[in-house]
């Protein structure tokens, strides 16, 4: 089943001007990638979609797909910096899909649906995806053992909407590692707190999601893409949502006062244990280059 529209929307329909606060002034809620020590949030999230676009070889004469597509950080950047003819973004959450058409970017048109149920007679001749995939296998399907068919349904998918050519910019969170009890059953007072933090993350903010694995989602492309390049950016995704956490600590008054103790305490919550689940191994991220199997 995976993230449900209801799951979405407690993930992301809080409040756009409560993300506005602490993301940066496009609101790309994914790692950005820093090419400096001193490289502001901003500069590393264009990075982050320069990156993709390249992947997608995203150019003035092509239509591409962003799948996942948020609050249009990346429609815009399609649209504005690579000068792509049509750009069309997926979300799930209305929200989101209103933030984006409501901007009437030239170009560009944004969908809410599920994009697994979307049909179209439109083909592209590029996708993009930003850890849209993280919503698709839920923590109950993966221990049942169905995470690399879901995933291959998704790029199955993917392929029956593109033209022969094409390439994919994919972005994903991975699950590197969980915490594991000890064989004698004792856990550590740090590894019982990570499990804590992670369930908590898990049915709190980001419901009926799991981050998948590197080596599945290798196993799940196959037959419809082939990997061209892959790329991990633990150290960005860290750096990243430590920035979040920052600049979410500078609002904590606005987001008290607005939204109430219990959003801010659970986000402070949750980006806190993203930064040490990067810094410790749990989780990392990857960026792919893929190409069509025609």
């Amino acid at each position: 089943m995976g993230s449900s529209k209801a799951d979405v929307e407690v993930s992301y329909d809080i409040s756009n001007e409560f993300f506005r606060l602490w993301l940066d002034e496009r609101m790309n809620y994914t790692c950005a990638v820093y090419e400096t020590p001193d490289q502001s949030l901003e500069a590393a999230q264009l990075n982050k979609l320069r990156i993709l676009s390249e992947f997608a070889k995203a150019t003035p004469e092509k239509s591409i797909l962003d799948i996942g597509c948020g609050w249009g950080a990346c429609l815009e950047y399609l649209v504005t910096a690579r000068k792509v003819k049509r750009a069309v973004g997926v979300t799930l959450s209305s929200a989101m899909a209103a933030e984006v058409n409501e901007r009437k970017l030239p170009g560009v048109e944004c969908i809410s649906t599920d994009f697994m149920k979307w049909e179209t007679k439109e083909r592209f001749d590029g996708l993009i995806s930003i850890c849209m995939i993280d919503h698709l296998c839920s923590p109950e399907q993966a221990r049942e053992g169905k995470a690399v068919d879901i995933y291959r349904a998704y790029f199955k998918k993917c392929w029956e909407l593109t033209n022969k050519g094409a390439q994919f910019g994919f972005q994903a969170i991975l699950r590197n590692r969980t915490p594991k009890m000890r064989p004698w059953g004792a856990l550590p007072p740090d590894t019982r707190k990570d499990l804590e933090d992670y369930f908590f993350c898990t049915k709190e903010i980001f419901p009926g999601g799991l981050n998948p694995r590197l080596d599945e989602l290798i196993q799940a492309v196959n037959p419809y893409f082939e990997v061209l390049e892959c790329h991990t950016r633990r150290e960005d995704y860290q750096r990243t949502t430590g920035e979040w956490q920052r600049r979410l600590r500078l609002n904590e008054k606005t987001i008290r006062a607005q939204w109430g103790d219990k959003v801010y305490e659970d986000y402070d919550r949750y980006l806190g244990t993203c930064v040490r689940a990067f810094d410790i191994h749990y989780s990392s991220l990857a960026q792919f280059e893929l190409r069509r199997i025609d």
